[in-house]
């Protein structure tokens, strides 16, 4: 794709598309899902959001959003059939909800994932490469418009309980914040009782419409931070001497020797030790979004408040956060509508990404018009998921999820792209010379410390890869899930995958094309777009390589 000179080209949004909701506007990811191998020029990209039917209006009544995030959270839940960590509170709320079978973030890092969300602009097109705080030092671009801004702009009460995350602060500007900003990140992320009080306070003085959104803490790791209260801040809060207490937190404590791992954590006690401490931590997450919900009951808003709750990235173990496997950006989504209770307690199978929270809740508002500018180029690559909440669609084969990912860590420069179908993954690795990176906090873990001190030894790792393959990766990686769900055989460069392999090529190409991708020529060619080449933008080839 990158080997010779190529020409950048467009994919102009099709007015024709038909949307599959009686209410519902197109966006550009309609397109590429329904259209995927459209006509291409270089005329640019008019990206347009139709305007339907006021059928919510008709309600006559104010609708909100409660947008709920777990800190590295995954599918450590009753609903998505984990039998051993307890969530009675996320599996109600599952029961009014529609439940995501193929939800996946569109970068596995944490403050990229947040930008992402707030924007629906990947990593990329945002500007947030890498982590926000200290030395990472990642903003935003300061142009780009977030939800919380579009929303205040259109009168409606926006508000932040917990970890922020991104920058700058003029990009991403709420009506009430309460954050690590203004905090210590242990009370607003992870004490639930004083989250229950702020959401209290914050509902309770709300007379117009509002967005809300509270993002826990809970259950990222913080041994790295915090070795005082556990690998987890398990013990933080649970009323031991030193340790506080949490009057709403009722522990929930687990034997590591009756766990479940998912197949890619190395079946090891120390890493069975220190899943039994995450378990603990997601009873404080999963209880905390109890209370909120109680919250958001009392308040008298629970039948005008359209409910999301996900998490940010895969959770921080191998094969996880920072990864393009599916155990990286695969993510639990439960979304509830009180005007949409035809598909509550069912399953959605359709292709999902964190990218479409923001043309959903514009679609909620029915905000009609958004162009989110970044030098007069208006893209926004999600579609609103609220189709979904009336019917499954009946044709998914033309879906595909994409994701970015450029940093974690300002030290840890290993940009990715990937394109995931129902059927394959294909992940490009621009950076494949280098051994994948290892994070702060998830190095000094157990689980890797275990990892390394087997490795070291010559020792059985009871994982199932070696720790050689897992830094060493090759430029493309191509599976076919329906047949290797566990992605360990690399099918990129086999015969009988190549035609396969050019068409998600292309369709990765087209997707980092229309949203302004810096690194669409890299690694093999540089792409020239400014002076004689700003109107013929072009990959110029690297020969030497």
């Amino acid at each position: 794709m990158n080997s010779s000179s190529s020409r950048l080209i467009d994919c102009r949004a099709l007015v024709s598309v038909p949307s599959t909701s009686k209410r519902h506007k197109i966006f550009l990811g309609d397109i590429l899902n329904f259209a995927p191998n459209c006509k291409m020029d270089t005329a640019g990209l008019a990206f347009l959001l139709l305007i339907s039917s006021t059928v919510y209006a008709e309600t006559g009544k104010k609708l909100n959003v409660l947008l709920i995030l777990a800190d590295d959270g995954g599918f450590e839940m009753g609903v998505y059939r984990n039998k051993i960590c307890q969530t009675p509170n996320l599996d109600a709320l599952a029961k009014k909800s529609l439940i995501f079978n193929n939800a996946y973030t569109s970068v596995s890092s944490c403050s990229p994932s947040r930008a992402a969300l707030l924007t629906g602009m990947p990593a990329h097109q945002n500007g947030m490469y890498g982590l926000h705080q200290a030395e990472n030092h990642f903003d935003s671009f300061t142009n780009v418009r977030s939800l919380p801004n579009i929303l205040r702009d259109r009168g409606i009460r926006t508000g932040i309980i917990g970890k922020k995350h991104v920058g700058p602060p003029n990009t991403y500007s709420f009506d009430y914040e309460q954050t690590e900003e203004n905090n210590s990140i242990l009370q607003v992320g992870r004490n639930i009782t004083h989250i229950k009080l702020l959401t209290r306070e914050f509902l309770n003085n709300s007379t117009e419409p509002f967005f809300l959104y509270v993002a826990f803490h809970d259950p990222h790791r913080c041994g790295h931070t915090n070795p005082e209260y556990g690998e987890f801040c398990q013990h933080f809060g649970n009323g031991d001497e030193g340790m506080g207490l949490i009057p709403d937190w009722h522990p929930i404590y687990y034997q590591f020797d009756e766990l479940e791992l998912p197949y890619y954590i190395p079946n090891t006690i120390e890493a069975r030790k220190d899943v039994a401490a995450q378990y603990t931590t997601i009873s404080r997450l999963d209880q905390g979004v109890g209370l909120v919900l109680q919250e958001l009951k009392d308040s008298g808003h629970e039948d005008d408040t359209l409910v999301i709750y996900s998490s940010d990235n895969g959770i921080p173990f191998p094969n996880g956060r920072t990864n393009f496997y599916d155990s990286g950006i695969a993510e639990p989504m439960l979304i509830s509508s009180p005007l949409h209770t035809e598909r509550r307690y069912q399953v959605t199978y359709s292709l999902t990404s964190l990218l479409d929270v923001v043309p959903t809740v514009l679609d909620w508002y029915n905000i009609t018009q958004e162009t989110n500018e970044i030098e007069a180029d208006p893209v926004l690559t999600g579609r609103s998921l609220l189709p979904l909440l009336d019917k499954e669609p009946k044709n998914t084969t033309g879906e595909a999820v994409f994701a970015s990912h450029v940093l974690h860590e300002v030290t840890m420069y290993y940009p990715m792209r990937m394109i995931r179908t129902h059927r394959y993954k294909l992940i490009h690795n621009l950076n494949y010379q280098s051994a994948f990176p290892i994070d702060q906090d998830f190095y000094l873990s157990p689980t890797f410390q275990g990892i390394l001190n087997r490795t070291r030894n010559k020792e059985n790792l009871y994982w199932f890869k070696t720790l050689k393959e897992y830094y060493n990766r090759p430029e493309w990686e191509l599976y076919d899930l329906k047949h290797d769900p566990e992605e360990l055989n690399n099918l990129a460069g086999k015969n009988d995958y190549k035609v396969i392999m050019k068409e998600l090529e292309l369709r990765l190409f087209q997707w980092q094309n229309v949203t302004s991708d810096p690194w669409i020529c890299s690694p093999h060619a540089v792409l020239e777009n400014k002076g004689n080449y700003r109107n013929n933008p072009q990959c110029m080839p690297l020969e030497n390589m």
